[in-house]
């Protein structure tokens, strides 16, 4: 293949249905830029993607997936894959494992077609690739492996974290500006961010009391409190701000757009988070952040960078990866204090004054 052939080499990404995978999926669109600075990036994915993908330099275009997840609708799919053929992609690569996921690069006639078995995608794709769990034991060394070619995605220098690029969301100060004017909110107080919300189920939010404790200790050491969700997390963002009861916390749950909360925590000194997706945009901004774990695995899932930790109690019965706790009471997070935490977010600080004065 010659120079100016990859130069122009174009690629369409299929991307995952979730904030926090479609944040590591950032890696991958490194690597290829690494491998191919002169190649298109195109991504696929739903609506709500496109705040989190006009902030990943890499991607040319963002497309959205009109279906919804889940949906079949068959002849859709294909009138999509008919429209992308005047693109003329020259590989295709899907983060999804779903059969339907490969049928709009499949009838989009795009040459190569790489991605994961998944749901018997024998056919659809041409550049299949087996996932051995035992090697590539985290989702973003799973969306990484697909950069390189089949024979080299297992070898250990591919596989290794320190050799995968860590997610760095780009904001610009002018939209910073705009949502902290829309929300009248201000930087003269060093902001503490919460994120008590979990898309997946109970099972991965620490107790609402918990937060608001270790709201209050930062406030009594001169923080405000901002705390980030969706409409679903209303209400346990009402619920933390009833138990803070302090006018320097704020409860923004429901009230941004995805991009207004992107540009929001960028100004964090803090982030504490659940396991979701709020936790990966935190990381990938590079705010220092502490992802709280209980039914799932911090060793599968983490918040990537020097600049994150986990806590996690480890019961025998944990983690289950269950949506609500089978055994009734969650003690994984119940009994996963303040105190951990605010121990996590001392030893984060201090890690940050020590790289401060090596600088």
């Amino acid at each position: 293949m010659t120079d100016l052939t990859r130069a122009s080499r174009r690629i369409l990404i299929i991307g995952p249905s979730w904030v926090g995978d479609m944040v590591m999926a950032q890696s991958l669109f490194i690597l290829l830029k690494q491998q191919e600075p002169g190649s298109r990036m195109d991504v696929m994915a739903p609506n709500w993607s496109g705040a989190l993908l006009e902030r990943m330099p890499q991607v040319s275009e963002f497309i959205a997936m009109p279906l919804g997840h889940g949906a079949l609708q068959l002849k859709m799919r294909y009138r999509l894959g008919h429209a992308l053929q005047k693109h003329h992609y020259d590989q295709c690569i899907l983060l999804p494992n779903s059969l339907k996921s490969a049928l709009i690069p499949f009838w989009a006639n795009i040459p190569q077609r790489t991605g994961y078995i998944g749901e018997m995608r024998y056919g659809l794709l041409n550049d299949i690739r087996k996932l051995d769990k035992s090697l590539l034991t985290m989702t973003v060394q799973r969306f990484a492996a697909l950069a390189y070619p089949k024979t080299q995605m297992y070898q250990p220098q591919y596989r290794q974290l320190d050799n995968i690029p860590v997610p760095s969301l780009q904001v610009k100060a002018e939209q910073v500006d705009k949502a902290l004017q829309k929300f009248a909110l201000n930087k003269a107080q060093p902001v503490l961010s919460l994120c008590p919300g979990a898309e997946y189920g109970p099972a991965k939010q620490w107790p609402a009391r918990h937060y608001a404790q270790l709201a209050r200790e930062k406030i009594s050491q001169g923080w405000q409190v901002w705390i980030f969700g969706s409409q679903k997390d209303q209400a346990i963002g009402d619920e933390i701000l009833k138990q803070i009861n302090d006018p320097s916390a704020v409860s923004l749950c429901g009230k941004t757009e995805l991009a207004e909360a992107i540009d929001l925590m960028s100004v964090s000194g803090m982030v504490v988070s659940n396991d979701s997706g709020l936790m990966h945009m935190a990381a990938a901004l590079g705010v220092p952040v502490v992802g709280v774990y209980g039914s799932s695995d911090p060793n599968f899932t983490p918040p990537l960078g020097n600049n994150s930790k986990t806590v996690s109690l480890n019961l025998e019965c944990s983690p289950c990866f269950k949506r609500t706790c089978p055994l009734g009471h969650t003690n994984c997070l119940e009994k996963l204090t303040p105190e951990q935490v605010l121990s996590a977010l001392e030893q984060l600080s201090r890690h940050q004054s020590s790289e401060a004065d090596l600088s």
